[in-house]
């Protein structure tokens, strides 16, 4: 007698879509929100601000206390259940495919680049602002969309003809033309300074240190190809010489025909 299993069909585990290091970043995150939540339910504001304080990004305590890990740690607080709801739908949904072309490790440096990147560039133009401290250089920036952002460039750079859908709306456009109009978005938001309390400085930032890091193999690729033929020229003409040196003397022992 053989025995069969009842569970026909296709299965679907949803464990298996998460590639390793998204499933690291969503984890870390969702620990770092429920630590933040049970100290606001503990210890009220003061337990909430702690976090935001010594962990979020705060660009005048990176260029006066030299706070610089929190170039790392404001990745991972979150302001509320729908930012980081948000934040990791986007990661999952655009990171995934170029996690399992990439790999976890190169995926993971990506993604803290990005995110050290944009946050590096957000306290340049906020200390650029407000240098003595009074303002914008006080305020916390945390969330990890400055390297989402990252990688929405880069999903744009490796599958610019993947179709996106456009919800609610039931149109989609390829990734390439998503990118450029979220991008354009950000710009035009930097500019008018809305005061929706979301660092568009940030995610302007990821995209462009995203694109950067991607594109650093080309910068130099002129200069290199122009020092290749520089070199192989040089080459050529030592070789030039030396044959015209040796084909006007005579041999050094001519050939003796003994009988």
């Amino acid at each position: 007698m053989r025995s069969y299993s009842r569970n026909y069909g296709y299965q679907f585990d949803i464990g298996s879509y998460f590639p390793p290091a998204i499933k690291a970043i969503c984890i870390a995150c969702i620990a770092m929100f429920f630590v933040q939540e049970v100290s606001r339910l503990l210890f009220g504001a003061a337990g909430w601000n702690f976090w935001i304080v010594v962990f979020g990004l705060r660009p005048y305590a990176v260029t006066h206390f030299f706070f610089v890990w929190q170039l790392f740690t404001y990745l991972f607080l979150h302001g509320g259940i729908w930012h980081i709801l948000l934040n990791l739908l986007y990661l999952c949904m655009f990171g995934a495919d170029i996690e399992r072309m990439w790999g976890a490790k190169r995926f993971a440096t990506y993604f803290f680049v990005c995110g050290a990147g944009a946050g590096l560039i957000n306290v340049i133009v906020k200390t650029a602002i407000d240098p003595h401290g009074i303002g914008s250089s006080l305020n916390p920036t945390i969330g990890a969309s400055g390297a989402i952002y990252g990688i929405l460039l880069a999903a744009a750079m490796v599958m610019p003809y993947s179709k996106v859908w456009v919800f609610p709306l039931p149109v989609s456009i390829s990734m390439r033309v998503f990118v450029i109009i979220m991008g354009a978005l950000e710009f035009f938001m930097t500019l008018g300074a809305t005061g929706d309390n979301v660092s568009h400085v940030c995610h302007l930032g990821g995209m462009l240190v995203g694109y950067l890091y991607l594109r650093r193999g080309s910068f130099l690729y002129n200069f290199r190809n122009t020092f290749s033929d520089w070199q192989r020229r040089r080459l050529r003409r030592k070789f030039d010489v030396y044959v015209r040196d040796h084909e006007e003397k005579p041999p050094r022992n001519p050939d003796n025909w003994v009988n």
